[in-house]
């Protein structure tokens, strides 16, 4: 059995999301698909995912994935639960998510050192959310990028991944509005070519966030 990987504080995370600003959500039918999805993103130069608590077996995936990419940075997203982030934690998560304030798992989170990408919508739920670390904004496509804009006005210095409804078009101007990095989930791992989608992607976001903190 694979050991729990070394939790991932939110400085780690920020740092592992810097070289690619992406964040795939896999949120799948099987564990199954999440793993060999998880392989195609890695092999096409995403190194940091985040599979999701709605997948069933989602924690073997997680120890399927850390086993096969050891270097890949595996967290779990839609964790809203204090056993939940326990158990995505024992099976080697190195970073939580959740789509909205989650008080239960801060404590959980913090015992074990890892980052906690807790979700927000108003600028109160993101803004409480900054002063612990990152934030999730969800559903980002609410308020498109001149919301982030607006936030970072707010809370310079914060560090907020828009996740939810996000087009791939549209991820250069979240990420010149400000965003450290963007959650992509059914727009990117959608079938058919992955790895193709991925390089693109990457061609068109190089530069897009060069005035990110």
């Amino acid at each position: 059995m694979t050991a729990p990987a070394p939790a991932l504080g939110a400085a780690g995370l920020i740092e592992a999301l810097r070289p690619v600003p992406l964040l795939p959500v896999l949120r799948l039918s099987s564990a199954e698909e999440a793993v060999a999805l998880s392989a195609r993103l890695v092999g096409a130069g995403l190194r940091v995912l985040e599979l999701t608590a709605t997948t069933p077996g989602w924690d073997e995936a997680v120890r399927a994935v850390r086993a096969e990419h050891p270097d890949a940075v595996v967290g779990v997203g839609t964790v809203t639960t204090a056993a939940d982030a326990e158990r995505a934690l024992a099976a080697g998560a190195r970073f939580l998510v959740s789509p909205w304030p989650a008080p239960h798992v801060r404590p959980v989170a913090a015992a074990a050192g890892a980052a906690f990408l807790e979700g927000g919508c108003t600028p109160a739920e993101v803004a409480d959310a900054v002063s612990r670390g990152p934030a999730k904004v969800f559903p980002a496509h609410l308020g498109g990028p001149a919301y982030v804009r607006s936030l970072l006005a707010v809370l310079p210095g914060a560090h907020l991944v828009p996740t939810g409804g996000v087009r791939l078009e549209d991820v250069p101007q979240w990420l010149a509005a400000g965003a450290v990095a963007v959650g992509i989930g059914s727009d990117l791992t959608a079938p058919g070519d992955v790895g193709e989608r991925v390089r693109e992607l990457l061609a068109r976001t190089r530069g897009a966030g060069d005035g990110r903190a």
